[in-house]
This record gives structure tokens, C-alpha cells and sequence, in this order.
């Protein structure tokens, strides 16, 4: 079972859940997941999962991963549409990331923070192996004289081995005391003060230390050893003696205390100055990274001010020769041939129009012949004025007027108007409910109809119905449009003879009665 987090892969069922919620993959996509989720944390290359997956069989150069990998991570992060891979509450994270991930997140960031970041570690690179230089230095100088102490320490325990003066109260050894005799085995045959216990080589270092010298450390720099030695170990010479004849091996120690505390103190130091200077380098880098792109900025608010309509600006511009400087001056001569080519427009347009003045007087001429046929319609408005005010004169039904169909009546008017127009039937709808015959002239009804549909169509706005209906034994028909209407105080005049509204004359906007 290999878990991620909220992720489980199971590879004895081959199943793959998050959150509790079961995700379908494919066979191909299982065995990704299973080797990415085997090294979580770790970075997976092409080629490994080319081993381990396809078993080489696919060619780098395709985009065969890349294709697997983006299906994969919209079925795990629940970014492919309908794929229910965990409950919505849970929030969309990226559980498998690509390097290109983070080579967008890096140029997403502003190019400011880009140049410091970078400035920033290639002073830490520089300050680091600055520091490891210094270091190495001071050490090698240290470890010289080390190996200077431990030389002469190991010159006089070998001759007072040799003479056979060998021991505490030898002058020659009491000064250092750190020292060893070891037979082959590795056993301590004779030792300084404090060494008798446990030898300071250990056999594979004892058996090369029979044929050659043997310089080794004990103890460490960091974390701090009790018992930190320099540790030089040779064969006896010949003539010297041994444990039962066999050749023997001294063994001379020099602590290393002194030197330890320096490289510390020295480590200590070096971290310190180089933070600082690598805070001093990266507010130096952030003023310079600031003062190199505010021009960039300032050009870039101008042309936005630009942009938004504002004429006769021009980039301000440094004194200077720089790369800013000469694209500052690059850019203007652009808005400077911008302005030139506006201006050629403009006096493009000014001419154009003197020279359509002639085709637009003849154009007027050709209005006025047309307003001229429009007298007919005038003609027609006035024949129609005259039937209104002959509708008020004229006598009522009587009971000899035969019934007529109000519907039959209505629909061919209604249908005659909305042609004339060019109306759909939902711009001028027509509603006739069940009515009874009615006692009227139908010339009448026509031009009552024809009356209220002229005046909706001119005076008010689609969408207009017509329809009919029974109330209180009377039959009615209405006329419903969904103009502006009259004004409040007209309407109780409306039905008046000769009756207007005060802006009947000035718009066509009221209708009138």
C-alpha cells in the first residue's frame, strides 16, 4: 500500500483512491503513479520512467509522457471535467509537479524579484567558495603545523625507543606523553599517559601502518569531539625493538584542540561576514534592479496615458546614452510617426468630405423628389382625419344592423398591418378570445381597428396585441402597445374632439386621440 498524503495506491487490487474517493486511471497511468508515489519527494526523469514503465520501448523525443502525465494530473487533482476523483470541499493541489512547473512559477514572478534572486545567489555562490577558500587556506597552514609538532613528537619517541630510554620520565617525550607501541595484532605494547587502555589505529590501519606511514584524525570538527588528535603512525626501524621479535609499529598523537577552535571560530566568523554582505550585496542589487527598471515603468504609465486617448505626450526621457535611453528615444520617434500618419488621416477625412459635397447635394435633390411622392401617404392621413371625424356623426347600430364576426373581421386587419410594417407575428401578436357576433357596420369596426393599429404603430413600440374579450355582457377590443402612453393629465381628454396632447405637434413620441 503506497500513500501520499490523502492518496493510496494499492497495487494488489490496483485501485487508486484520494479522500476516500475512488479515481479511475488507466493501466499505463496506475504504474506512473505507482513509481511516483514509490520516490514522493524525489525527482523522476524521462528516462526512468521509460525503464520502468514502457521498458524503453517509447521514444524520448515524443510527447507521450508529457501526455500521460497531464491526464494524470487532472484525474488526481480533480481537474478533468467529470471526473469525480474527491469531494469538491477539498481544495485542488499540485501532487505531481514537472521542472516546467516551476520554470512558469519562476518567469511569473516580476522581473525585479527575478534579478535580485538571481544577483543574490551568485554573491552566495562567489561568498561561499570565497569562504571555502579562506577556510581551506587556514587549515592547510594549521594542519603544517601540526604535522610539524607531530614530526618532531614522532622523531624523538622512535630514537628514545630506539635506545631503549623510552617511558614517562624520558625529557624527550614528557613534553607531548601522546604515543603507542603496538605489536602486528594491533595490541598496546607501551604508551604515554591516558593511551594505555585502547589502541589509536585500528587493524586495517595497524597493517598498513607495518609497510608505510599512516597519518589519520581522530575526533571531529563538528560536532565538537572530546578527544580531537592528529594521529602519525610508522614502522619501527629496523634494529628497534618489538614484542617477541615481531615488527612493531609506534604510533604519535598531537591534539588537535587549538586547531579545532580556530577552524570554528573561523567557520563562525565567515558565515557571519558573508551574510551580511550578502544582505549589503542584495539591498544593492534591489536599488540597482529598481533604478534600472523605473524608467521602464514611468515609460510604460505614459503609454498607458497614451493609450487611454490622451494626445501630444511624449516619453520622458533620461540624459544619458544608455540601453533605456535609446529605446526611450526609439519609442517617441514611433509616437511621433504615429501623430504624422493621424495627422495624413485626418486631412484624408477633411478632403473626402469636400469632395462628397457634390454627390450629397444631388443625394438631397433625390430626398426631396421622394418627399415629394410622399404626399400620397399625406393624402392618405388626411382621408383618414376626415373618416375620424366622421365616425362621432355617424348613427349607432339599430336592431336591423346584422351581427358581424369580430374575430373574421379583425384578423385580416391585424395581418394587413403587420405585413405593411414588417413585423413578425411576435412583434404585432393578435389574442381574439371567444366572443358573441356583435351588432356592427363592418366598414366601421375596419376603420375603428385600422385607427388604433395606425396610432400604436406610430406612436408607440413593439411588442402591440390585439385582443378581444366579454365583459359585463359588452364586447371589447383592445389595442395594447408598450410605448410611453399619454401623459396623465391628458387623459381625461383623450375622448374629446380635436383633443392633442401639449407635445403631439413637436414628437411622435405621445399618441394622440
Amino acid at each position: 500500500m503506497l500513500t501520499a498524503g490523502d492518496l493510496v495506491l494499492d497495487p494488489a487490487t490496483r485501485r487508486v483512491a484520494r479522500g476516500g474517493v475512488e479515481i479511475d486511471v488507466s493501466a499505463r497511468e496506475f504504474d506512473i503513479l505507482a513509481l511516483l508515489m514509490a520516490r514522493a519527494g524525489q525527482c523522476v526523469t524521462r528516462y526512468q520512467i521509460l525503464d520502468e514503465v514502457w521498458d524503453g520501448e517509447t521514444d524520448l523525443r515524443s510527447n507521450v509522457i508529457d501526455v500521460y502525465i497531464a491526464n494524470l494530473r487532472g484525474k488526481v487533482d480533480n481537474r478533468s471535467a467529470g471526473t469525480p476523483s474527491r469531494p469538491s470541499a477539498a481544495p485542488a493541489t499540485d501532487s505531481v509537479r514537472t521542472v516546467a512547473d516551476m520554470a512558469v512559477r519562476w518567469r511569473r514572478l516580476p522581473l525585479r524579484v527575478r534579478l535580485i534572486a538571481g544577483f543574490a545567489a551568485a554573491m552566495l555562490v562567489v561568498l561561499t567558495g570565497a569562504g571555502a577558500f579562506v577556510y581551506l587556506r587556514v587549515r592547510y597552514a594549521l594542519d603544517r603545523r601540526l604535522d610539524a609538532d607531530l614530526t618532531a613528537e614522532h622523531a624523538a619517541v622512535t630514537a628514545a625507543q630506539h635506545d631503549g630510554t623510552l617511558g614517562p620520565r624520558n625529557p624527550a617525550v614528557v613534553s607531548g606523553g601522546l604515543y603507542q607501541i603496538l605489536d602486528p595484532a594491533g595490541t598496546v605494547l607501551q604508551a604515554g599517559p591516558g593511551l594505555t587502555g585502547r589502541p589509536l589505529l585500528t587493524a586495517t590501519q595497524v597493517a598498513a601502518a607495518r609497510n608505510t606511514a599512516v597519518r589519520t584524525d581522530r575526533g571531529t570538527l563538528l560536532p565538537i569531539s572530546t578527544e580531537p588528535l592528529r594521529v602519525l603512525a610508522t614502522p619501527l626501524p629496523p634494529g628497534a625493538t618489538g614484542a617477541a621479535g615481531q615488527p612493531a609499529v609506534v604510533v604519535v598523537a598531537v591534539r588537535r584542540d587549538q586547531r579545532d577552535e580556530a577552524l570554528r571560530e573561523l567557520i563562525a566568523q565567515l558565515a557571519l561576514a558573508n551574510l551580511a554582505a550578502l544582505a549589503v550585496a542584495s539591498v544593492v542589487g534591489y536599488r540597482l534592479a529598481r533604478a534600472a527598471l523605473d524608467p521602464v515603468e514611468r515609460y510604460r504609465a505614459q503609454a498607458a496615458r497614451i493609450a487611454g486617448g490622451a494626445a501630444g505626450i511624449r516619453l520622458d526621457i533620461a540624459p544619458g546614452d544608455d540601453e533605456l535611453t535609446r529605446l526611450g528615444r526609439t519609442l517617441n520617434d514611433m509616437l511621433a510617426a504615429l501623430d504624422t500618419a493621424l495627422q495624413r488621416e485626418r486631412r484624408f477625412i477633411s478632403d473626402a468630405s469636400h469632395e462628397l459635397r457634390t454627390p450629397l447635394t444631388l443625394l438631397a435633390a433625390e430626398l426631396e423628389a421622394a418627399l415629394r411622392a410622399a404626399a400620397t401617404d399625406t393624402t392618405a392621413l388626411i382621408t383618414l382625419a376626415d373618416t375620424l371625424l366622421a365616425v362621432d356623426v355617424q348613427p349607432g347600430p339599430t336592431p336591423s344592423t346584422p351581427p358581424a364576426d369580430l374575430p373574421g373581421t379583425l384578423a385580416p386587419i391585424v395581418q394587413r398591418h403587420r405585413h405593411a410594417a414588417g413585423l413578425t407575428d411576435g412583434m404585432l401578436r393578435i389574442d381574439l378570445g371567444p366572443v358573441p357576433a356583435v351588432r356592427i357596420d363592418p366598414a366601421r369596426l375596419e376603420r375603428i381597428a385600422t385607427n388604433l393599429l395606425d396610432n400604436a404603430l406610430r406612436h408607440g413600440t413593439p411588442p402591440i396585441t390585439v385582443a378581444t374579450a366579454t365583459a359585463d355582457g359588452w364586447v371589447r377590443l383592445t389595442v395594447h402597445d408598450t410605448g410611453p402612453g399619454m401623459p396623465a393629465e391628458f387623459v381625461p381628454h383623450a375622448a374629446e374632439r380635436f383633443a392633442r396632447a401639449g407635445t403631439a405637434l413637436e414628437t411622435t413620441g405621445q399618441p394622440g386621440a
